[in-house]
């Protein structure tokens, strides 16, 4: 293994290097090793190399361990403890020593844990030894985090609760009669027509009794489904759900038609769907054909277009911190869910595989013809967006909070558009190129970015291929690359800093706000309040910090007064990172993290950006005092 292969590694997978140096320089497993092995069970998985050291934004250098396997047995010993570790997800085809000039290092492939072993945590304790994984390190996670964890360990179904003091009062009859009639439209001989509407509902999985203590009751399933706003919001009151119709292909939050919980209608999920169903439809450009002298007009778009609003609802983590988000626009159609995804994302993609975090709702969507079979849902709208030659869609998942999105464009792999601004732009060398170049480059031009992911999903490239792709475009100046690691992603050369696609649902999960007209609009209220502002440095100014933390640190490299003075002075106006003071003084992550700024922070000398939450993902310091203790 070499820097270059590990350079490569780094882009198409969560990667994590260590010295492992230990007090004598042969080999010892560093403590921080088990922070990391959680983090990344409890996110994607990911890749620890022992014996390697990142000097800076992904350059590597090779400290290989004389003697590996006092490191191993260690390593063995810690993961087969409880003690120290709370579960054991390696297997020996996980942990391998690769011999290299000079020793070994060894390489750890972490999985994802399951939902069953979620969340993994160091020591005893899952409230203070949890941790996941961002772009700039491991992070403790906070204590609702990690009860939504352990809900989600023990609960196969979200929905399924038995609520106290609920009622037929709570349930909105003009809802409930409506999916009768559909229901029996749909299966005119089906027995369960000829029930009474306790024994219908309970059929359906929105009555229930626990048979150990004789209570029963409205379910979750049931109030969210067919209930009144003021019952749902009782039960769940993080409760929002919000579909909006955005004007232009941007992501200017502006909408000019919305649909909210604002008290103008029932609010429950039944009613949502079919007025946001129709609102997805309209416009749609639909083949007129025939089947058996009857005029079809359902496409594999409508198909596709039920199966995601469906989703949305039946995987929406209905006591998560943000809404369930619908936004139509003229290029796509956008889902947001709160929760995550209880399987691994590819295999969400691939199908077969179903862990439905709401079931009873997944039941009363599909007995009325609504929701494909467990595990196809989401395989369906990737092939009939296919099937009209669309740029496939994107699932992605955020953390903190937790929320899963689904993005679906109404674009061609090659717009005639795309092309003729590339070919404006780069001249007869774009002409030239190979077909998944230009794919590469196009996809680029219509999404602002492109990552190694990404490209996996739009070709058969192999992970590694796709990096000397994206490697030589950069080289040739046709592209620029940003961030580090799995968090690498490319632009256009010469490019302003992208607003992401998803920055469409709002930073962080925030709601968006309206700059037109709807007739919908008295929930703005239900949302209040303003995105924070983005005023982190900009690749410019991260520049000239570079330049001013070169010139400090060569000045005195070890003394701690002299390093919280560089701290001070590079964080005068500007919001920095742990991750981006690590790179700029040159610094590991944790060192940088334990021995200045936690104790600043406690001396008053830096302000946290999310005061409320010192171990937010992204959380950043900045100067409490403006510059005036660098001069003293």
């Amino acid at each position: 293994m070499t820097p270059e292969d590990i350079q490569k590694l780094s882009e198409g997978h969560d990667l994590e290097v260590k010295t492992a140096a230990g007090q004598h320089g042969h080999g010892e497993l560093p403590k921080d090793f088990w922070p990391t092995y959680s983090a990344m069970a409890n996110t994607d998985g990911g890749v620890i190399l022992l014996g390697v050291e990142e000097h800076r934004r992904g350059q590597f250098c090779l400290h290989p361990m004389s003697r590996p396997e006092p490191v191993l047995k260690a390593l063995w010993d810690g993961v087969n403890n409880p003690q120290r570790i709370s579960e054991n997800l390696l297997s020996n085809a996980d942990v391998c020593a690769m011999h290299v000039e000079g020793g070994a290092v060894i390489r750890v492939n972490v999985p994802r844990a399951t939902r069953r072993q979620r969340p993994v945590y160091v020591g005893q304790n899952p409230m203070n030894g949890t941790y996941r994984r961002n772009y700039e390190g491991d992070y403790c996670c906070d204590a609702e985090t990690v009860r939504r964890m352990l809900a989600e360990r023990v609960e196969e179904s979200r929905d399924s609760q038995i609520l106290q003091g609920y009622d037929f009062e709570d349930l909105d009859s003009t809802t409930f009669a409506a999916y009768r009639n559909q229901f029996q439209a749909r299966q005119p001989d089906h027995p369960w027509n000829s029930l009474d509407k306790l024994e219908f509902l309970r059929n359906l999985g929105g009555w229930c009794r626990d048979r150990g203590s004789g209570e029963e009751g409205l379910t979750l399933a049931g109030l969210l489904m067919f209930g009144k706003l003021r019952g749902i919001l009782d039960a769940a009151p993080q409760y929002i759900v919000d579909y909006q119709e955005r004007p232009a292909p941007v992501a200017e939050a502006r909408w000019i038609d919305r649909i909210t919980t604002d008290g103008t209608w029932s609010g429950n999920l039944f009613d949502f769907y079919r007025l946001v169903i129709q609102r997805l439809y309209r416009d749609l450009k639909v083949p007129f054909r025939r089947e058996r002298e009857r005029r079809i007009d359902d496409t594999p778009v409508h198909e596709a277009l039920r199966e995601a609003l469906t989703n949305t609802l039946i995987h929406a983590d209905f006591s998560g911190r943000i809404s369930v988000l619908v936004v139509k626009r003229p290029d796509l159609f956008g889902f947001r869910n709160p929760g995550g995804l209880r399987v691994p994302l590819r295999d969400a993609i691939s199908g077969g595989v179903s862990d439905c975090r709401n079931r009873n709702l997944q039941k009363m969507f599909q007995l009325v013809g609504l929701g494909e079979q467990a595990g196809s849902g989401l395989p369906k709208i990737y092939h009939n967006w296919r099937e009209e030659h669309w740029r496939p869609p994107e699932l992605q998942e955020r953390k903190d909070p937790e929320q899963t999105l689904l993005i679906l464009r109404m674009l061609s792999l090659l717009p005639t558009e795309t092309l003729a601004e590339l070919d404006r732009r780069f001249g007869p060398r774009f002409r030239k190129l190979p077909e998944n170049t230009r794919l590469v480059l196009a996809t680029t031009a219509i999404e602002e970015t492109v990552t190694n992911d990404r490209m996996q999903e739009i070709t058969s490239l192999h992970p590694t291929d796709i990096t000397k792709l994206l490697t030589r475009l950069t080289k040739e100046g046709m592209l620029e690359s940003r961030g580090v690691g799995r968090g690498t992603y490319y632009v256009l050369s010469g490019s302003d800093t992208p607003r992401f696609t998803t920055a469409m649902f709002g930073e962080d999960g925030s709601p968006v706000h309206n700059a037109g007209n709807s007739v919908h609009n008295a929930a703005s209220s239900v949302h209040s309040g303003q995105t924070q502002e983005d005023d982190t440095p900009s690749e410019e100014r991260l520049s000239e910090l570079q330049v001013l933390a070169m010139t400090m640190v060569e000045k005195r490299r070890t003394d701690p007064d002299h390093m919280r003075r560089a701290i001070l002075m590079l964080c005068d106006r500007d919001w920095l990172s742990v991750k981006q003071f690590a790179d700029l003084l040159r610094r590991s992550y944790d060192t940088m993290r334990t021995h200045y700024l936690n104790p600043m922070v406690r001396d008053g000398d830096l302000l946290l950006r999310y005061p409320e939450r010192p171990s937010h993902p992204r959380q950043c310091y900045r100067a409490a005092s403006h510059g005036t203790r660098v001069n003293e």
